[in-house]
């Protein structure tokens, strides 16, 4: 028997014969959260933050400029930067102490000693160069009078700046290179720290025995001699030299280059060879057979010794 949808009450009608059907309501339209549900919990917003700003050549380059001020342990370009940087900032220091030619010298100077010992060892040839230049300008007029006066009113060449930095070059050369090892490092920073006492403790005890000593004597025969003699020492120029070299080791004691120990060996070690450097000066320089023996070459011996003994005096005295 056929059954007809026609005997079927209107409303039991499929729904697709009702073209007149309103539109289906979803639930998520038809109930709707109470108002201070969707103020409590309102839609997430899309973050409208605009991305970190880019850097830009002139901020990189100021970055780039202060990594390399502060890199440690110092590379050769860190080094290189650092000493042009100083080198333009005192300028005016520079010439005041040395030639032209003379600040080439020391550019490469403050070069390997920041390479080696980053910024306490530049600071203290720095303190070195400061010191030395001030006492070389004292009475100046009086000491050129004398004819004892360092050339060029004590503006001093790559000769000089070479011949006081030798062995502290050296030094610095053996650390770079690890030579001996971690357990040699002190030693090449000790010996280092010496060659600059040693050569401090020179300048300052003879330019201030040419302004300000009163009696100077032959060191080999105690004569009586006028100032500015090859070997002479007196008692104001020998105690003032004691000082500047007690006062280098103090610093380089307090960056910690050297420990207290270590800074009395490198006081006494720069009283030792200076008193080898004045007998020498006496016997030898300017003497027929060592014309050779300018002063350059007697500062190259005069460092060195102090550099050696320093080291020798540690392992001697303080070796456990």
């Amino acid at each position: 028997m056929a059954f007809s949808t026609n005997a079927l009450p209107s409303s039991l009608l499929p729904l697709q014969s009702s073209p007149s059907r309103p539109p289906i309501k979803t639930l998520s339209n038809a109930i709707k959260p109470p108002l201070f549900l969707r103020l409590a919990h309102p839609k997430p917003r899309v973050s409208k933050m605009l991305p970190p700003k880019a850097l830009s050549k002139p901020e990189l380059g100021f970055q780039a400029a202060l990594n390399l001020i502060k890199a440690s342990p110092p590379t050769w370009k860190s080094a290189i930067f650092n000493n042009l940087l100083i080198f333009l900032v005192g300028s005016p220091i520079l010439l005041a102490g040395l030639s032209i030619s003379g600040i080439g010298a020391a550019f490469l100077l403050g070069t390997l000693t920041w390479r080696a010992f980053g910024p306490p060892g530049f600071l203290l040839v720095a303190m070195y160069f400061v010191i030395g230049t001030a006492v070389t300008k004292l009475k100046i007029s009086q000491k050129e009078a004398l004819g004892v006066a360092e050339k060029r009113r004590g503006r001093r060449g790559p000769g000089s700046v070479i011949g006081s930095s030798a062995a502290g070059c050296v030094c610095a050369f053996l650390l770079i290179n690890g030579i001996g090892g971690e357990a040699f490092s002190h030693l090449w920073r000790l010996g280092f720290v010496a060659s600059f006492c040693t050569k401090l403790s020179d300048t300052v005890s003879s330019e201030m025995g040419k302004a300000y000593g009163k009696t100077t004597y032959l060191v080999t025969t105690f004569k009586i001699v006028p100032r500015g003699t090859e070997g002479a020492v007196s008692v104001e120029g020998t105690v003032a030299g004691l000082i500047a070299s007690v006062v280098l080791a103090a610093i380089a004691c307090f960056m910690g280059e050297v420990n207290v120990p270590e800074a009395i060996i490198c006081v006494m070690a720069s009283q030792i060879a200076n008193l080898g450097e004045s007998v020498i000066g006496a016997a030898l320089q300017d003497k027929e057979g060592f014309r050779w023996l300018n002063n350059d070459a007697v500062n190259v011996i005069n460092i060195s010794l102090g550099s050696i003994l320093a080291v020798v005096l540690r392992q001697i005295m303080l070796q456990s």
